[in-house]
């Protein structure tokens, strides 16, 4: 402002008369232009420099709708009609018209947002400040009507869960990159550093190895690679599935809660037609990932004692809730630990209430068998291939055949009472069940070759696989090594039936309070009446799931009546006495003395004594003890 003003002057008084910074203003414009031109110019600077130094704003007021109003109530000023005004009225009325026009079309663009999306601007708000990315899809009435089969079922609101929590953060990642390069070089192995990939919980540097270096050297420096970057632990993936890339995995400085609000928020979640869609977690990307339990057709969870196994089954059970209504979809639950799974037993969605006894767990397994072959039947009378093609026909709509989805949250637990009669009926399912709907979903936290059988492993594909606490656990649930040096707290690498290496995925988070929210919204919202529920007491009359079995769940095992007569004859009972003349384990042995003793024939257990045979020889007689240790040729003859 002052050098435009000394350079005024000098233009207007003569040469120098401001001085020598007038002087410097003015002559360069004196020269280049004329005289009106160059006082134009210092003026228009003079001009903004005022503007700026006074922060004054030139911005013209828009006018709000009530500034219309005001301006319609009062006079209009205006000069003396003039030839001119009747353009000026035209102009103007012509503006009004254009305003009111984009106000209307405005409008109906709100009214359709509303109704397509029906969230508040609050939920907007919250969801473009998560650590990964914006949801814009959320459940509407035009999103609740597609995917519930029954008008009177209305898909819960994802108000009711928790979004992502907390950025993850990886530290500096140029250093970690310049680190591991110069670690490989240090061995004579050249690589070239790819990209970096940030995940919730790791985070994944690529490189791409010269031509002619093994892949084994460099998966061989695990420990130097985390002695050298101060990480543990560090996970070396090579190659990455579809890329000629090696991914190290690093553990981040601070893990991201992905919560499941985020991923089942996704348009690939909204708009998808698969009834059985499951939100699994982000990868090591941080995009979101899903699986259909359809297509795996049977899912197996294992992993150490707090690793993420029951909040990834409140999560798998939540992505199907929000699908899927009563009529459509519904859930055989059995908790031995009776903790975990009973927060559903209120639902509508659930056969019966949540199983915790270890005999109705195989007893209802024993009529998902026959459940299953009664839906062949009804399917081939039908004549339609599967469960899918049945439900596009019209026959479906009279006798509806809802998916089943059987949760077992522990496996040891009835693997160590009923070893034989569940891993038949495992198996039966998981080798038939999927072309009539109905799916497994089995977690254990014993991941051991006596849980994991070698028949249950090679019938369930598709598995998760937590932290566990060696290589060995590792193998037993993947059949490679990986898992053990995962990080817990969700992180899981999922194999699926149709790859050959897994994925690394951070699970989604559900918490108790959330799982009670959704479980209180459908209690009260569903007024539909459903299917009659199984009645599992078997003390109830005719027609239950246990009829079967529970008037011959004592002779169930076809050596009971041998060995009924062989300690009436003997006079006395032990397990190692049946052992030796039946020629059976420990285990069936054991059994067979429970049956014998519920039924009255032997008393109870007293230390390492035989027990005492309550029934007696049918003509009266008592026979004469035989003497374990005086046996020596029975137990040599049992080898032969």
């Amino acid at each position: 402002m002052l050098f435009s003003a000394l350079g005024i002057f000098d233009v207007v008084l003569g040469s120098k008369t401001a001085g020598w910074a007038g002087y410097i203003v003015s002559m360069p414009l004196l020269k280049l232009f004329d005289y009106w031109a160059a006082l134009v110019i210092l003026f228009s600077f003079f001009i903004v420099s005022v503007v700026l130094m006074l922060n004054i704003s030139l911005k013209p007021r828009l006018k709000t709708e009530e500034d219309e109003e005001e301006e319609e109530t009062e006079p209009p000023v205006f000069a003396p009609e003039s030839p001119e005004s009747g353009w000026g009225g035209i102009k103007e009325a012509a503006e009004a018209l254009k305003r009111e026009i984009l106000s209307k079309t405005k409008e109906k663009e709100i009214a359709r947002a509303e109704e397509e999306f029906d969230e508040p601007e609050a939920a907007e708000k919250e969801e473009t400040e998560n650590g990964f990315m914006p949801s814009p899809f959320r459940f509407g009435p035009r999103a609740s009507k597609s995917l519930a089969a029954s008008p009177e079922f209305k898909s819960p609101p994802l108000d009711l869960l928790e979004d992502d929590r907390g950025k993850p953060s990886s530290g500096d990642i140029k250093a970690n990159a310049n680190i591991i390069k110069r670690t490989l070089q240090n061995f004579d192995i050249m690589v070239e550093m790819g990209e970096v990939n940030i995940g919730p919980s790791i985070t994944q540097y690529t490189l791409r190895p010269a031509e002619g270096v093994k892949l084994s050297k460099i998966t061989g420096l695990h420990n130097d690679l985390a002695l050298a970057l101060a990480a543990h632990p560090i996970r070396i993936e090579a190659p990455i599935p579809g890329k000629s890339l090696i991914g190290i995995e690093i553990p981040n400085k601070t893990i991201a809660l992905v919560g499941l609000r985020s991923v089942l928020g996704q348009e690939d979640y909204q708009v998808s037609k698969t009834p059985l869609l499951l939100g699994l977690g982000r990868d090591v990307s941080g995009r979101v990932s899903f699986a259909d339990l359809g297509k795996m057709p049977h899912l197996m969870i294992a992993g150490a004692t707090g690793s993420g196994k029951s909040v990834a089954i409140h999560a798998i059970m939540m992505s199907l809730l929000y699908r899927n209504s009563p009529e459509r979809l519904r859930f055989l639950l059995i908790d031995p630990k009776r903790v975990e799974l009973t927060a559903y037993s209120g639902i509508p969605h659930i056969l019966t209430p949540v199983i915790t006894d270890a005999k109705k767990s195989i007893l209802s397994l024993k009529w998902a068998v026959g459940e299953m072959e009664r839906r062949y039947e009804f399917l081939a009378k039908a004549k339609v291939r599967d469960i899918n093609s049945y439900q596009g026909s019209k026959e479906s709509e009279e006798n509806p055949m809802p998916y089943i989805v059987i949760v077992i949250d522990e496996l040891a637990d009835i693997m160590s009472v009923y070893p034989r009669e569940l891993e038949a009926s495992v198996v039966r399912l998981a080798q038939m069940s999927r072309a009539v709907g109905i799916h497994l979903i089995v977690s254990t936290q014993r991941p051991s070759v006596e849980v994991i059988t070698g028949l249950i492993k090679a019938n369930i594909t598709s598995r998760m696989a937590f932290q566990v606490a060696s290589q060995i656990d590792s193998r037993t649930i993947l059949d490679m090594s990986g898992s053990e040096k995962l990080l817990g707290n969700g992180d899981m690498l999922y194999l699926s039936g149709d790859t050959s290496k897994p994925r690394r995925i951070q699970g989604a988070f559900v918490s108790e309070t959330e799982v009670r929210k959704v479980t209180q919204y459908l209690e009260s919202e569903y007024t539909g009446a459903g299917f009659e529920p199984l009645s599992l007491e078997p003390e109830s009359g005719g027609g239950t799931i246990f009829d079967s079995l529970s008037a011959d769940e004592d002779v169930d095992d076809e050596l009971y009546k041998e060995a009924e007569s062989l300690v009436i004859e003997a006079g006395k009972a032990s397990a190692s006495y049946l052992q030796r003349r039946l020629r059976v384990g420990y285990a069936r042995a054991a059994r067979l003395l429970d049956v014998l003793e519920s039924k009255g024939v032997i008393g109870p257990g007293d230390g390492a004594k035989p027990r005492e045979v309550l029934v007696k020889k049918e003509d009266g007689s008592e026979s004469k003890p035989e003497d374990d240790e005086s046996e020596d040729g029975a137990f040599f003859e049992s080898f032969k």
